[in-house]
């Protein structure tokens, strides 16, 4: 959407936006508790958890005033089931709840609502509820129920001496989406879909769960996940520097190993680590290869504290993640 056609639009009215929403959700047309009601109702799976996240976006911090409302309500969504993903959980329903400045144009929520449904629904949820409220910053917060297996939760207190580590897709796809942001001759428009790519590994994650002992997702990047894995299990954490299946193109905007390093952990590819018993391996790889994802082996956990990166000179301290949402200046920036 233009900036001159979101202008053109009337300014967002709390009543007219719910009567858009009725309309045009699925919710307000199925459901336990018609949309718009004090809540949300769904039915649980029998023998099955509810798993609960929450998680918010923010202009300025998480994506820029001239990005798609389309894609902010995507990513939006798309956090929220990623940390589903990590637990093995199916998606069943989300609530958004917007808070934007006064004045701002009724099509931008409403652009927002419609990219954060169509990424709910292509993994099986709808977005059932929220709430509106005027604010400084435009601010979306996706709230987020899923259903798992109870024994099946891979939480990150239980690796174990002896896993193998494991990761879906890439790492550094969110580090190379900060770089070229900040690239003046990377076009603008690409950056910022970049930027809020994000694809939640639902369909692995509920296949890796089966075997996994730990899992959890890879939003604050691949180095940081590991020094919270070690933390919750009270194991090392070993990953091996020349398994890392990199993003394509980091070698290239990348052109020293300290540099490549940077990308590579700064954080944003929402991914999954996961500890598995090497008895599971294959067939967690099997599993996932058959929904279409890759699971590559990164390194192995054993006893004693720490995360630890092995190069060619030797084992070094785990990098943190280079964005830090609390720090100094907006982020994403190097």
């Amino acid at each position: 959407m233009t900036r001159e056609r979101a202008h053109r639009s009337p300014p967002i009215q709390e009543r007219a936006f719910h009567r858009w929403l009725e309309s045009h959700l699925a919710a307000g047309r199925s459901g336990l508790l018609p949309l718009g009601d004090d809540a949300a109702a769904i039915r649980p799976p029998r023998g099955q958890v509810a798993v609960l996240t929450t998680d918010a976006l923010v202009e300025g911090t998480h994506f820029r005033a001239e990005s798609d409302p389309g894609q902010v309500g995507a990513a939006a969504v798309g956090v929220s089931l990623s940390d589903l993903a990590a637990k093995g959980a199916r998606p069943a329903a989300l609530l958004l709840a917007v808070v934007v400045p006064r004045g701002t144009p009724a099509s931008w929520a409403q652009a927002l609502i419609a990219g954060g449904s169509r990424c709910a629904r292509a993994y099986g949820a709808e977005i059932v509820g929220g709430d509106t409220k005027p604010g400084p910053v435009r601010t979306i917060v996706s709230s987020a129920v899923g259903w798992a297996a109870p024994g099946r939760l891979a939480p990150r207190t239980a690796a174990r001496p002896g896993d193998v580590l494991v990761t879906t897709g890439e790492v550094g796809r969110g580090g190379l989406a900060a770089a070229h942001l900040n690239d003046r001759h990377w076009p603008r428009a690409r950056s910022l879909r970049e930027l809020l790519d994000v694809r939640p590994r639902v369909r692995e994650g509920i296949r890796i769960a089966r075997w996994a002992h730990a899992m959890l997702d890879t939003s604050d990047g691949l180095g940081e996940s590991a020094w919270l894995l070690s933390a919750a299990s009270h194991v090392r954490v070993v990953v091996e520097e020349s398994q890392l299946p990199l993003a394509r193109g980091l070698a290239r905007a990348a052109r020293t190993p300290a540099r490549r390093r940077t990308l590579a952990f700064f954080g944003g590819d929402y991914e999954l680590l996961a500890a598995v018993p090497e008895p599971g391996l294959e067939r967690a790889q099997e599993a996932v290869a058959s929904a279409g994802g890759t699971l590559t082996v990164i390194g192995r956990v054993e006893r004693g504290r720490g995360a630890w990166l092995a190069t060619s000179r030797g084992r070094r301290p785990m990098p943190h993640s280079g964005w830090q949402p609390f720090g100094p200046e907006p982020v994403p920036a190097f």
